[in-house]
């Protein structure tokens, strides 16, 4: 039997966490989307380790083992186990001695990560932690692991695009593009553990509009697709009538009509810089996220354009 398996890490271990998550900068619109990491190799943690559990809460799970057989009668089994362990083996009658001197620590799981082969990489059984000091352990929690923590619960707006001729478009007549710069502000989550009095907040700021148009028959504009973020917030800029003959300075062009092919689905991607600051002095940026939509276009031809 081994005791550093999944089920009998949970029976003397938590699966949720103690983190406390506010979010500041929805626009009143509440978490919309998920950011997704330019950087495909980086993530946010699956799992860490806390402070959780006093001697005298783990003594009484352990024993409580004993009183609840569990599936096939193995409760008392693991309880035998653990006793092995916490009250002879790593430490003297579960380290009731140091009750009120520091906490055994356990692994948790990120709840939006918890079907990743990554939550279970935490597979230590609870360790114990003298008060005020730091475990020599890669995922003990940290400003930084809450901070990456936070990267997931940023309250990202969906990138709801506006454009000009709104509907239908028509072939070689210019499409113009733009978001409300009211909902595309920097937003952030602070992650808080109370019990060490730790908390990151990660911000995320808009900086550009990608499009892409969802064919080769069309042209974009500016020609890299990406639209950056203006000194006054905006992206893209808003048609007006007196800018009939000019190009936009976000948009697309499309260049054939769809009746044959079916809509084309424009892709509007919003990226967002990510950096994050703590209360142990401790920060910095964090791998840059996007967020995007699909918006099906269907495009027309006709002989006489008036705007």
């Amino acid at each position: 039997m081994n005791p550093s398996g999944t089920n009998q890490k949970v029976a003397v271990g938590v699966e949720s966490s103690g983190v406390e998550v506010n979010v500041q900068g929805s626009n009143g619109q509440g978490k919309k989307g998920t950011l997704t990491p330019r950087n495909s190799n980086w993530k946010p943690p699956a799992c860490w380790y806390e402070p959780r559990i006093t001697p005298k809460e783990l003594k009484g799970t352990i024993e409580g083992l004993e009183k609840m057989p569990g599936f096939f009668g193995i409760g008392p089994t693991f309880a035998q186990v653990y006793k092995t362990i916490f009250q002879t083996h790593k430490y003297d009658d579960y380290n009731m001695k140091k009750q009120g001197k520091g906490q055994f620590w356990v692994a948790v799981v990120n709840k939006n990560r918890k079907d990743e082969p990554e939550a279970q990489s935490c597979n230590r059984l609870p360790f114990w932690v003298d008060e005020g000091e730091t475990p020599d352990e890669p995922l003990a929690i940290s400003s930084k692991i809450l901070a990456e923590y936070a990267y997931d619960e940023l309250p990202v707006p969906d990138t709801d695009i506006t454009m000009n001729p709104s509907g239908k478009q028509t072939v070689n007549l210019d499409t113009w593009i733009w978001l409300d710069k009211a909902r595309f502000k920097p937003v952030s989550a602070k992650a808080s553990l109370s019990s060490i009095g730790l908390s990151a907040t990660t911000t995320a700021k808009p900086v550009s509009l990608t499009i892409e148009p969802g064919t080769q028959d069309a042209k974009v504009h500016p020609a890299s697709g990406e639209c950056r973020i203006a000194a006054d917030g905006s992206i893209g800029t808003p048609y007006s009538d007196d800018k009939k003959n000019q190009a936009p300075p976000c948009g697309v062009t499309y260049l054939r009509a769809t009746n044959q092919t079916g809509p084309h689905p424009l892709k509007a991607t919003v990226t967002w810089e990510i950096s994050w600051t703590s209360s142990d002095g401790d920060g910095g940026a964090l791998p840059t996220g996007t967020y995007g939509d699909t918006t099906d276009v269907t495009v027309g031809e006709v002989q006489s354009i008036n705007r």
